[in-house]
């Protein structure tokens, strides 16, 4: 009986390897050929182009049409990556007045890396061939304040405080500009760690086929400011 129930489950996996190898794998290796349409410098010029229509109050909200969503089924070809923050104020897409299959977003508190965003970015500009990456920080971040007040934080609160201090440990900023000044070093170090990660990012950094940048956003002003163009 027990030989049974294994010969079964090993058909049962095999079906699903087969299953991925001829549906999944193929698209993969498609989307790894395919070239991206625009170079680094057009795709940072579109982001920021956007934005500069969002402050106008000038939005054209590209994208959003059914017949767009529509063609979106088949794949997707983003022209930038952004990793920006969870805060519910930065809300990216509407920040570059951008639509459906634009954009290729990683979001999480305080803009920090860890393996599941690299990855994430990784499969954004390895597979889908993006070839731009904005690290975005914001005005008044709350994960930045709490690790720059280093007070013991509850739950994994702390973990993600600890990685802000760390990326900031040894920039002095003035008291009076701290948090500002805290935000855009911690995005500074996210970018430099980023050009700098192996295997996938850093050799396609230095072919000039992916360019990688850091921004600030103004929460009042709604305008993203380059700080590591």
């Amino acid at each position: 009986m027990g030989t049974r129930i294994l010969n079964k489950e090993v058909i049962v996996f095999l079906r699903r390897c087969f299953f991925l190898a001829v549906f999944f794998f193929p698209v993969l290796a498609n989307a790894a050929n395919a070239e991206s349409p625009m170079s680094p410098d057009q795709a940072l010029q579109e982001l920021m182009a956007g934005n500069q229509r969002f402050v106008a109050e000038k939005v054209v909200h590209p994208n959003q049409t059914e017949l767009h969503r529509k063609d979106l089924v088949e794949g997707q070809k983003p022209f930038a990556a952004i990793l920006g923050c969870s805060d519910s104020r930065v809300a990216t897409d509407l920040v570059f007045d951008r639509g459906l299959g634009d954009l290729f977003v990683a979001r999480v508190a305080g803009n920090i890396l860890d393996d599941a965003v690299l990855g994430s970015l990784e499969y954004g500009v390895g597979v889908l061939k993006i070839p731009l990456i904005m690290v975005l920080g914001h005005e008044s971040c709350g994960a930045v304040k709490a690790a720059i007040a280093d007070k013991p934080l509850p739950g994994k609160i702390e973990s993600i405080a600890k990685e802000i201090r760390q990326a900031i440990h040894g920039d002095t900023c003035d008291p009076k500009d701290q948090p500002t000044c805290a935000t855009k070093a911690n995005v500074h170090a996210m970018v430099e760690r980023l050009k700098n990660s192996q295997e996938v990012i850093a050799p396609l950094v230095k072919s000039g086929k992916l360019k990688i940048v850091g921004a600030f956003y103004d929460l009042e002003t709604g305008k993203v400011e380059l700080t590591n163009p």
